[in-house]
Order: structure tokens, then sequence, then C-alpha cells
């Protein structure tokens, strides 16, 4: 679905008709067949194994270019959330969004107050940047520029605080691990056990017993990861991992709001078998700062 952003307003008619494209069946034609929880398993598993690997690569013999890495991520996150809004007629200032991206550096090298500071900053720059242009929905799109500013790159910029310890490298691949567990934890447990649906006008494939799945699976490899990677107390890892996975689910369901109210199906198309990069950080993004904020004090 992608269609250019017209000077019209779209009536209710329109947006209906975005969200009947956004939930329709794919074509008999699609040769991208998804399985029971509504995913191409084969090439999901592919590109989630690899970007793991490419993480933990960079994790431990060059963590700048991890740093590189996540800014790269955030920038085109920023660039499909973009997009995805102009479906729905906001249309933000994309370049100071873009210039967010460099809050992941800033993080690294600056720490929290330089963060805030950065983010201020760019919120105030998406302000004047709109304000130069016409007063029509101006207060709509900044609102949307802000969003988008704090919803990724501040949020992605939380792994560079994480990594920035003595033991940043088993911090971000505990984060990682355990939001991934959630992920695949309520999978698994949705497609084999899922019968009482959690949020059916949001996500209808999402089930209570699967998100009992992700709740455990996250709280067992939060365990792990806590004791092997970081020397910490097992249960703090249990608490790490089930917390985790609970604002996992809550991201999930967040961007499946928005896709919703925007009428789109995917954010994008960049990863096969899960759609943008936006798809695949919406748990992510949410459980970097509770994961930062938990690590750091129970750890």
């Amino acid at each position: 679905m992608s269609q250019e952003p017209t000077t019209q307003e779209p009536g209710p008619s329109s947006r209906r008709a975005y969200r009947a494209r956004a939930t329709a069946r794919p074509p008999s034609g699609d040769k991208r067949p998804p399985g029971k929880a509504g995913r191409n398993l084969p090439a999901a598993t592919a590109v989630g194994l690899g970007l793991i690997a490419l993480i933990v690569v960079l994790l431990l013999f060059s963590p700048p270019a991890f740093v590189g890495l996540v800014t790269l991520v955030a920038a085109i996150g920023v660039w499909e959330l973009d997009h995805a809004l102009r479906q729905g007629r906001i249309t933000p200032p994309l370049a100071p969004m873009l210039l967010a991206a460099g809050l992941v550096p800033l993080a690294y090298l600056t720490g929290p107050e330089g963060l805030a500071l950065g983010f201020a900053a760019v919120a105030c720059l998406v302000l004047l940047w709109r304000s130069v242009g016409p007063p029509q929905d101006a207060v709509r799109d900044i609102a949307g520029g802000v969003f988008v500013v704090a919803y990724v790159p501040v949020l992605a910029a939380v792994t560079s605080l994480m990594l920035a310890e003595p033991d940043g490298a088993g911090r971000i691949m505990t984060y990682v691990l355990v939001t991934v567990a959630s992920d695949t934890g309520g999978y698994a447990v949705g497609v084999l056990k899922g019968r009482t649906p959690m949020a059916p006008s949001l996500s209808p494939k999402k089930s209570w017993e699967g998100f009992a799945g992700s709740v455990a699976t996250s709280a067992v490899v939060g365990m792990l990861a806590v004791v092997l990677l970081l020397d910490g107390p097992w249960w703090a890892g249990l608490l790490v991992g089930a917390v985790a996975a609970c604002f996992a689910t809550v991201g999930d369901l967040a961007e499946s709001s928005i896709k919703r109210d925007l009428g789109i199906k995917d954010m994008g198309h960049l990863l096969p078998g899960h759609g943008g990069i936006m798809d695949r950080l919406d748990s992510l993004l949410v459980t970097a700062p509770v994961c930062w904020a938990l690590l750091r004090v129970l750890v």
C-alpha cells in the first residue's frame, strides 16, 4: 500500500477503505503464504537469526559499529513511520526527524543528560521547521514529528546508554534475548494453545495464552542471561524477563493500534517475514528503557 498524500482531507469513507485494504486477505496469487499466526515463518526465522548474529558479532568486536548500526536502523524506522503517517494525512517535517537519529551516538558519548538535551533540541527544530510552512494542520504535523522522534530515535538511543556501561555488551545481549524470547514464546504458545483473544480489535491473533507463554519464556531466558552474561542474581533475571515481556506486548499492541488507525498492514517491506524495520522494532523500542532501568538498579 503506497499512496502519495493529496491536499484533500479524506472523509470517513476514505479511511474505511484504507482499513479494509489493510485487513483484507492477500490475493490467491500471493507467493508469500503466511503461517497459522500470520507470518512467513521460514523467512522470519532466517531474518531474525541473521540479525541476532550480526548484533552479537558487532557487540563482541566493535561496539561503536553497533552504535552505527542502531543509528542507521533508527533513521530507516523514522522514514517508514513518516511514510505511514503521510498515508494518514499527517505530514511532519522529515529532515529534522532524520537528524534525530544522531541521538543514538550522542547518548553513547554523553549519557542520559546529553540524550535529554538532544531530544529537547530536536523537538524545537521540528517546531521551527514546520512553522515556516503553511499554517493548515501545523499543530497535527508538529505533534506527529515530536511523536516520531520520541518513539524511534529516543527509545533506540537508550540502547547506547546500556552499551556505555562497563558490561554493556552483556546488557545489550540480555535485553535483546528477553525481547526475542517474549516474541518467540508468545508466537509458539499462541499457535499451539491460543484460544482466548487478548485484543481482537487490534491484533486478532494475539491471545492470553500466548501472552503467558511470552512471560514464561522471557523470564527463563532473562534468568539465564543475567546469571551467565552479567553475573547477577537469578531472581533479577526472572524479574527483568517477566517485565520485559509485558512491555514487549504493549509495544506490539501499540504499533498495531497505529497501523489500524492509519489503515495499513505493515510499516514497510524491507525484512522478509516481518514487514518493515518498524514491524520488527515495535517490541524492542518499548522494552529498551525498561531493561536499561531494571538492569541498572538490580544488576
